[in-house]
């Protein structure tokens, strides 16, 4: 009898985890994508990139996963991903916003990806097509090189990325348009058909591209955009008896970007302000809810007057000029209702 039990929970249990490594390692290969565009915007430090994806189901049952693939570099500067699904025709087109989640693909080929999977709203049957378009957004992902520059100078950038989409599926045809801040391009490695125009580089169209294809290249441009991080931010709220609320918040911000080297030269900065600091942070705008009053803004020396308060019944926005422009590799911390404040840079003096 006991006997009996074992192989009776022995079964069992084999059972499960067949069951649990099938629910793990189904293969996503009944989807093939016949069309995929790429749009990845460089304009910022802030990277967006727009994948519109039109997948058909070629099997032969209702499938309602399709599953995503990114390098583990892309993975570990990901702020976030978003789907939707696009239904209707033209100006009658309507979205579904999907949830997306990690997932592991098991039986996948020995390739360093990380996978997500996008849950479809209603499953997808056989000979069916649907369009998603999928939203990327990485931070800290442009290699500033050279890694410090002068005052005078301009900020230069590399991006690492693929010509061809890395997928577990098929893609029948593909294409990739990268966006640049400026027609300045160093260089940029070509996968033919390449074309550039203006501030926009096209790679592909490319055709029937096997699962996990992927070509590496790069591209070196000019990005002066200032490289805002917000370290530590800190947040005080105070509701009063009468239904008041004051907010201060304590910012600690860096230039993130190509370090400043030398000394500043206020100067020149004020005489060549499109030519010289280029990259710095010559100003910042803090959107505000509406109807706000009484704002202050302060660094660690003092107050600061030189910021300016536009406010609608809709929002309110602060420009705050620093007491100081903020340069690669330099460092402040401000108190504001709430925003942050300028710091003396890298080698200035007062």
């Amino acid at each position: 009898m006991e006997a009996w039990i074992r192989a009776r929970v022995t079964l069992a249990l084999t059972l499960f985890a067949l069951l649990f490594f099938v629910s793990r390692s189904s293969p996503p290969r009944q989807f093939v994508i016949s069309n995929a565009e790429r749009r990845i915007d460089l304009s910022s430090h802030i990277i967006n990139v727009h994948l519109t994806l039109k997948v058909e189901n070629t099997g032969t049952r209702p499938a309602s996963e399709v599953v995503l693939a990114l390098t583990p570099t892309e993975v570990d500067h990901l702020a976030m991903v978003d789907a939707l699904a696009i239904k209707g025709k033209q100006k009658k087109t309507t979205s579904v916003r999907l949830e997306v989640k990690p997932t592991e693909l098991p039986d996948a080929p020995p390739i360093d990806a990380k996978y997500f999977t996008i849950y479809l709203a209603d499953p997808l049957n056989s000979g069916e097509s649907t369009t998603l378009e999928v939203l990327y957004v990485f931070m800290h992902f442009l290699e500033p090189f050279p890694a410090e520059i002068a005052q005078s100078e301009s900020q230069l950038v590399f991006y690492h990325d693929t010509a061809l989409i890395l997928s577990p599926y098929h893609i029948k045809q593909q294409t990739t348009f990268i966006k640049t801040p400026s027609t300045k391009v160093e260089s940029f490695i070509r996968v033919e058909p390449t074309n550039r125009v203006g501030t926009e580089i096209k790679y592909g169209p490319y055709e029937d591209c096997p699962p996990y294809t992927i070509s590496p290249i790069h591209v070196h441009f000019e990005n002066n955009s200032p490289f805002a991080v917000v370290e530590e931010l800190v947040q005080e709220i105070e509701i009063s008896h009468w239904g008041n609320i004051q907010v201060t918040e304590h910012y600690t911000l860096v230039h993130a970007g190509a370090r400043h080297k030398g000394v500043f030269s206020r100067v020149d900065y004020q005489s060549r302000q499109f030519s010289n600091g280029a990259s710095s942070f010559r100003y910042l705008l803090a959107r505000l809810p509406a109807r706000v009053h009484s704002v202050y803004y302060r660094d660690e020396i003092g107050n600061i007057s030189s910021s300016h308060l536009r406010t609608n019944s809709l929002k309110s926005e602060l420009e705050i000029e620093p007491r100081y422009p903020l340069f690669g590799g330099c460092a402040t911390r401000g108190v504001n209702r709430p925003f942050p404040r300028g710091s003396l840079p890298c080698g200035a003096s007062p």
